[in-house]
């Protein structure tokens, strides 16, 4: 293998693991998407705290993010949960502003809260896995990236085993596919919106505590995360699990290929190239349906 050809499979390869982890973070929009027809505009603040959450466990108590991950999802599933029944919930039937309005605020209560509480400067983990590589003859694998894609495959494995094969998950799918029909055989399709939103938030949770492995947190990164997850679920599929996961990895691929061919500040300008594109020839998303 050439030295160039090298370069190029390491990059892609790199772009590969970093999407699936953005892939598991849009997951989590597309399922409350999908299920409660929520627009969830808090989620990359949503997962902003995770990464803080892995921060101070790291710092307070010496917890690795793959132990951390845990905790921070056990108790973003009961907040996501709450959030829907006691917030959201009353909003379900009002017009899209409204809910539009409220998640916007929610989430500029959650930034302006982690500027409070941590103030401006980025925050990180240290651990030496993370300074070292997988090698396969000419590749070279991040050892924390490749460790943070199979947390977001076994992640996105248990949720889509959940919705198949349980029937809880089946009920849930029900109340996604006929509201009404759902109230009528007696099932709480409010409780079941918020169990959705609650693995929703429990999958964004995951990814960040996986993303802190990748990139130092600030408190205002939220919105890049927020509008990168919209990007995914539009390119993937509104609504669709494995359109999500097929989203990430693509926008995680073209802003390794923007770094290579031009610079890593131009990889926003892929994604959205990359999003145009799609919308044009295919408007539903790749693995979405037409209305």
């Amino acid at each position: 293998m050439t030295a160039d050809l090298a370069n190029v499979t390491n990059l892609a390869l790199a772009g590969l693991l970093t999407g699936l982890v953005y892939g598991l973070m849009a997951l989590g929009l597309s399922v409350i998407f999908g299920i409660v027809r929520v627009v969830n505009f808090a989620h990359g603040e949503m997962m902003t705290i995770a990464m803080y959450a892995a921060v101070v466990l790291n710092a307070a108590l010496g917890l690795d993010p793959f132990l951390a991950v845990l905790i921070v999802a056990a108790a973003f599933f009961a907040f996501g949960y709450a959030l829907q029944a006691g917030l959201i919930n009353p909003f379900i039937t009002r017009p899209e502003h409204s809910q539009f309005m409220l998640l916007v605020a929610v989430a500029l209560i959650m930034v302006n809260a982690l500027l409070v509480i941590f103030g401006p400067s980025a925050r990180g983990v240290q651990l030496d896995y993370l300074l070292e590589s997988i090698e396969f003859g000419a590749l070279l694998i991040d050892r924390g990236k490749a460790y943070a894609a199979l947390v977001a495959c076994a992640t996105s494995a248990l949720l889509f085993a959940f919705f198949r094969f349980t029937a809880t998950g089946k009920a849930i799918r029900a109340c996604a596919d006929n509201f009404l029909g759902a109230k009528v055989v007696g099932l709480n399709v409010k409780r079941y919106y918020a169990l959705t939103f609650g693995l929703g938030s429990a999958c964004v949770a995951v990814a960040g505590c996986m993303m802190i492995l990748l990139v130092d947190v600030t408190p205002v990164i939220g919105p890049a995360y927020t509008l990168l997850a919209f990007v995914i679920v539009i390119v993937g599929g509104l609504g669709s699990m494995g359109g999500a996961l097929l989203g990430g990895i693509l926008i995680g691929v073209s802003e390794a290929m923007a770094g290579l061919l031009i610079q890593p500040s131009a990889k926003s300008m892929f994604s959205f190239a990359l999003l145009i594109l799609v919308l044009l020839l295919r408007p539903q998303g790749l693995l979405g349906r037409k209305p």
